[in-house]
């Protein structure tokens, strides 16, 4: 019972948090880490190295228990004491009597002579290497496996944040900073785009994130005198708003939005930030003009950097500074909220689509993307309304504009009139309380007795109650790369069992399905720069970065089979297209199985595997595949954006993605058929899926599974009651005989 409460206590994000925001610096920070860890893990010793790319070395950098002089100047190359192997070979290494090991070295005065129980773990952030943390006991004070992973979770969780401190200050000089250009404004009524995210807002306009241009605050903050006292108050006010917007993402979103705020505090505590503020106040400078020449200087020097991880915090550092000079006394007018506004960006993070939701904002416009990117579904979960409007001159309407949104059919009214709000609101309003009165039977019958079972996509654990309360039948994907894109770090196996675990206790033995982590495309991690690429739909993203990434892979799979025991566990793979991709993902689920059962952990050792079909070279071979799975899925966006060539995203060729074209949907036929024929169960997903006027189609070709957001739940059900099997099998028939897309879209009722 000892070791499982100090599992749970240091895998708190919440106590990890509260260390974080008490210390001044990293190296305190780390400091109150090591004597935290060897408190709660009853180690006499707990000390913390940190790895310098530049030398190759670890070096000492905290440690509780040990003589503190050592202190950056104890250092170890990789394979160097018992230390440097774990490090070097990545793996946890347990000695009852370390100074016998054959690679055991002494430090002189470092006073570690009486401490022969070791443990060292190393510190990674996904594939990357931090660090190592070590433990020590006193002779016969053994280290047990609870020990183990107590110390792999917390350390785990210590890569993201000991990471982000060493990268955003490292650099040292600066050149010059970038005005940023102002544009003229424009008279504008009404803009047609693309529905995105459903739903209506109406409010004041907010323009581009990343365009509050430091300069014209700093115009401001200079018609007054500001001292450091100023600059205090400014600070205080700062870490206070960003504690409260962490705490809010966390509450509604704990599943992906962890920390996401740990750049901004950990600049308002390092020295190299902070104080070369102060520094520059103490010497006469105004307090707003030494923020915004700090956030200048920062600036420039990561815009530059070769390493799109730097090329992010730019980001960080120019909002930071906004907060700063908007919170010194008297600028509170200046202080920029998206409460109640409609933002209009040209482009949007993940993480900025959560920052302006944990503020309320009512909806969003996009000049740029496609319907079907993470982002759209990332606003779908976070029921944002948003439309993508390839019109730049949304960009220029005037800053005291409002608009109105409907996002149900992609319009955008700039400044609209009473009658046209009036008629908006109150259909919002109607379709809020049929919403509430909804029917949540589970059990969907055509008019001729045909049962169907409809499943929710979960996106986030907050999909979860609303497709609950609409009677899925269970989960048919959980996109699990979720909490890999929004966060700035690959989470830890602990984090994601955590994430896992609530999703299956809240399906309450319903069954569910993990898609393993398909990131690559328009799914990009910041925090990993090898996924920039020419051709990133063809790159490596999906099942290829996973078996590219075995570390990265084995701590997902290992996490989804653990959060599964005692459930109805689904393991889904994405973008297969051979027989032996499906072997080689399957054999690692078989590694890990035979890993945890040696480790004696509750898991799941029978989970239905599956894959999700999305290219059009596994439906060639799919009578080979079928016969090794327990399922097939069919993922329609990627689909059809293969079989059409393509890019979803790209708002230029989208009249050329077309989910009605004559080989997609014969393509579907195939796969319905061959499923039927090796009595292999194939659900359905994309936005085929829930758009109605494919319905018909996907019934007449035998398809009796559907999965998709819980919005969509209601229309389809609607649609499903009111068709008949035989009349769906005659629009099949009539579709599939036709090779005109014009002909087919009328047999359909598709509107092009």
């Amino acid at each position: 019972m000892e070791h499982i409460e100090h599992i749970e206590l240091l895998c708190s994000i919440s106590e990890l948090n509260l260390v974080f925001s008490d210390s001044m610096g990293i190296e305190e920070y780390l400091s109150k880490i090591v004597t935290m860890t060897a408190h709660h893990m009853n180690a006499a010793v707990c000390s913390i190295y940190l790895y310098d790319k530049s030398s190759d070395l670890l070096i000492l950098k905290a440690t509780h228990g040990l003589n503190k002089e050592g202190i950056n100047k104890v250092t170890l190359q990789p394979g160097e004491g018992i230390t440097g192997i774990a490090f070097k070979e990545l793996r946890p290494i347990c000695e009852n009597h370390s100074s016998t090991h054959p690679a055991y070295k002494h430090f002189s005065g470092l006073d570690e002579e009486r401490y022969e129980a070791f443990l060292a773990v190393p510190i990674l952030r996904g594939i990357e290497r931090v660090g190592m943390m070590v433990v020590q006991r006193e002779k016969g004070n053994n280290f047990r496996e609870n020990d183990i992973i107590a110390l792999r979770a917390v350390s785990n969780q210590l890569a993201t944040i000991i990471e982000n401190a060493r990268e955003l200050f490292t650099l040292r000089h600066a050149q010059h900073s970038v005005n940023e250009a102002k544009v003229p404004h424009v008279v504008l009524k009404t803009v047609k785009g693309k529905p995105a995210s459903a739903g209506f807002a109406f409010g004041p306009v907010k323009k581009e994130l990343k365009s509050r241009a430091l300069e014209t605050l700093l115009e401001q903050v200079e018609k007054k005198q500001y001292g450091l006292d100023a600059f205090l108050s400014a600070v205080t006010r700062t870490r206070e708003q960003l504690t409260r917007q962490q705490q809010a993402v966390e509450e509604q979103l704990s599943d992906v939005a962890s920390l996401i705020f740990t750049a901004h505090l950990m600049m308002l505590q390092d020295e190299l930030f902070y104080g070369k503020i102060t520094h520059r106040i103490a010497d006469g400078v105004n307090a707003g003009r030494a923020i915004y020449e700090t956030a200048q200087y920062f600036i420039t020097l990561f815009s530059s950097h070769e390493n799109q991880l730097f090329r992010e915090k730019v980001d960080d550092i120019r909002d930071l500074a906004l907060r700063l000079m908007e919170n010194l006394p008297g600028m509170e007018q200046c202080r920029t909220s998206y409460t109640g506004h409609v933002v209009i960006a040209r482009e949007m993070l993940p993480s900025d689509l959560l920052v302006i939701s944990s503020e309320q904002a009512a909806g969003v416009v996009l000049i740029a993307g496609g319907v079907t990117s993470h982002l759209s579904v990332l606003a779908r979960s976070l029921r944002i309304p948003l439309v993508i409007a390839d019109d730049p001159r949304l960009l220029e309407i005037d800053d005291a504009s409002k608009i109105l949104l409907d996002a149900d059919t992609g319009n955008v009214y700039v400044n609209p009139n009473a009658n046209v709000i009036s008629v908006f609101t109150m259909r919002n309003d109607a379709r809020s309380k049929q919403l509430e009165q909804e029917d949540i039977c589970r059990t969907i019958i055509t008019r001729d007795g045909v049962e169907l079972g409809i499943y929710a996509n979960i996106n986030l654990l907050s999909d979860v109650p609303e497709a609950l309360r609409l009677g899925c039948r269970g989960v048919g994907l959980y996109r699990t790369e979720f909490p890999f894109i929004i966060r700035n770090a690959f989470p830890t196996e602990e984090e994601q069992y955590v994430i896992y675990r609530k999703l299956v206790d809240a399906m309450d033995g319903r069954p569910v399905t993990f898609r393993t982590i398909d990131i690559g495309g328009d799914k990009i991690l910041s925090y990993y720069d090898h996924l920039s690429e020419q051709n990133p739909f063809l790159g490596l993203r999906s099942i290829r970065f996973a078996l590219q990434h075995r570390d990265v892979f084995r701590q997902q799979v290992r996490a989804i089979l653990r959060a599964g025991e005692g459930a109805d566990l689904q393991v889904m793979f994405p973008m297969i297209s051979t027989v032996e991709e499906l072997d080689e993902a399957r054999g690692v689920i078989n590694e890990c199985i035979v890993e945890l059962r040696l480790n004696g952990e509750k898991f799941n050792g029978a989970p239905k595997i599956g894959i999700m079909i999305e290219i059009p070279a596994v439906v060639e071979i799919l009578d080979a595949i079928a016969p090794k799975v327990d399922f097939l899925s069919i993922g329609t966006n990627d689909f059809v954006q293969y079989m059409c060539a393509v890019d979803r995203t790209n708002e230029k060729v989208a009249p050329l993605y077309l989910p009605h074209h004559p080989a997609v949907l014969r393509a579907l036929k195939r796969v319905a058929d061959c499923a039927a024929n090796a009595g292999v169960p194939v659900s359905i997903c994309g936005d085929m899926a829930h758009q109605t006027e494919y319905i018909p189609f996907l019934l007449g070709i035998g398809v009796r599974m559907f999965s998709v957001d819980a919005a969509y739940i209601p229309n389809i059900r609607q649609c499903v009651r009111a068709s008949r099997i035989d009349e769906a099998q005659a629009v099949a028939s009539a579709v599939l005989r036709e090779y005109s897309i014009k002909k087919i879209a009328g047999i359909l009722g598709v509107t092009e």
